[in-house]
């Protein structure tokens, strides 16, 4: 586990020779050097396709790997679905150095403050502003979203067992493989689409809400927000068993015409049917005809800010986030859902632009940063000309 501290002057250092890096948008034009270097255990969750273990040597798995069969080798059986690296209190890295006395990387920066630098300590009181994982998705992760600082307050207060801290989490994914993921509102005409083709996704959002969308179309912006926000509400507020008969109904028919040789991609029947069964009768598989479906690719990324709905389908990626844990789910998920908070929170704001494109450096050509509009973290890739293999840290 590195941490970094401001360089004042003298010759770069462990960052790059003259590369900028930052830790935030605090810390923006600062040179940082390697102030501390010690094993640490990141925290895992089971369930993903590849081993971190095996990528990353000096990361020890803490959580009890899947059971290996006689066929796979013992590394080949450590899989994991995240890899956390920070200082949140749910995955606090540990510290492996018997010399070093504190015992998780959130100790060792509360003792150490000025590793991050005068501007980044002042502005988020001595602790560290991130959180990065690296995740590999083979199961879709849940309908969600992130709350804004204010409604993160106020959820924290209300519910601290689901909602852990009082911090916003703005987030940004950025592809290490073809990664699928869904995010934002599609364009109200696309919705609209949709509701024509699909009568079972048009059976639940019910013949008002849609009317009430599609005469939206021809008002200003607030009136067609309501109209999306009745609908999707209507969607995942319907009563389970419904949801259940319409999804059913919706399964069969798309498996009879691929059975027969037709083509469904233009209600996303491959999706549609996968989602089902990893999820069988769940209300978030119809969010499918709500939310942009992206394709990543390597090195693409999608910038996640409050109140924005997204799930992860499939792929790997490297994740940076604010320090928190705060989620509001409402489908594709085993844990706790809160629909109301969800529907209520959410921006309708339909937008078909979501990738995040990085941005060269001026200063290095092998330097590429993702710099969202948020002060508590920037990515950086940094990519050799002769090899293929990056490198990213916030």
């Amino acid at each position: 586990m590195r941490l970094w501290e401001q360089m004042g002057g003298g010759p770069a250092g462990a960052a790059g020779k003259g590369r900028r890096a930052r830790a935030g948008r605090a810390a923006r034009g600062w040179r940082l050097r390697k102030c501390s270097h010690f094993p640490a255990r990141c925290s895992t969750t089971p369930g993903g396709r590849w081993a971190p273990a095996a990528r990353w040597p000096s990361c020890w798995p803490a959580a009890t790997p899947r059971p290996r069969s006689p066929r796979t080798s013992r590394t080949r059986s450590l899989l994991f679905f995240q890899l956390w690296m920070g200082s949140h209190p749910r995955g606090d890295a540990k510290i492996l150095d018997d010399r070093i006395s504190q015992k998780t990387l959130g100790q060792w920066i509360a003792e150490n403050q000025d590793c991050l630098g005068s501007k980044v300590k002042d502005m988020f009181h001595g602790k560290l502003p991130f959180l990065f994982k690296v995740l590999s998705v083979e199961t879709a992760l849940s309908i969600q979203a992130h709350p804004n600082k204010e409604l993160a307050e106020k959820l924290h207060l209300q519910a601290p067992q689901h909602y852990p801290d009082a911090n916003h989490k703005p987030e940004m994914a950025v592809a290490l493989t073809s990664f699928q993921g869904l995010c934002g509102f599609r364009p109200v005409e696309e919705i609209l689409t949709f509701l024509t083709k699909v009568p079972e996704f048009q059976f639940l959002i019910g013949d008002k809400a849609a009317t009430q969308l599609k005469q939206s179309m021809g008002g200003d912006s607030r009136s067609m927000a309501s109209a999306l926000q009745s609908c999707f509400s209507h969607l995942m507020k319907s009563e389970k068993k419904v949801v259940v008969e319409q999804l059913n109904l919706l399964v069969k028919r798309i498996s009879q015409q691929v059975a027969a040789g037709n083509n469904m991609e233009d209600i996303y029947g491959e999706l549609l049917l996968q989602l089902h069964q990893q999820y069988p009768g769940d209300i978030g598989c119809f969010a499918i005809y709500f939310l942009n479906l992206l394709t990543l690719k390597p090195g693409e990324a999608m910038f996640l800010e409050a109140n924005v709905p997204h799930a992860y389908l499939k792929g790997d990626c490297v994740e940076c986030m604010a320090c928190s844990d705060n989620t509001v789910r409402a489908g594709l998920t085993p844990k706790f859902i809160d629909v109301p908070t969800l529907c209520e929170m959410l921006s309708y704001t339909p937008s078909k632009d979501r990738l995040f494109l990085p941005a060269r450096s001026q200063e290095d050509p092998y330097l590429y940063i993702y710099d969202p509009p948020v002060p508590d973290f920037t990515v950086m890739k940094m990519q050799g000309p002769d090899r293929a293999c990056t490198l990213t840290r916030a």
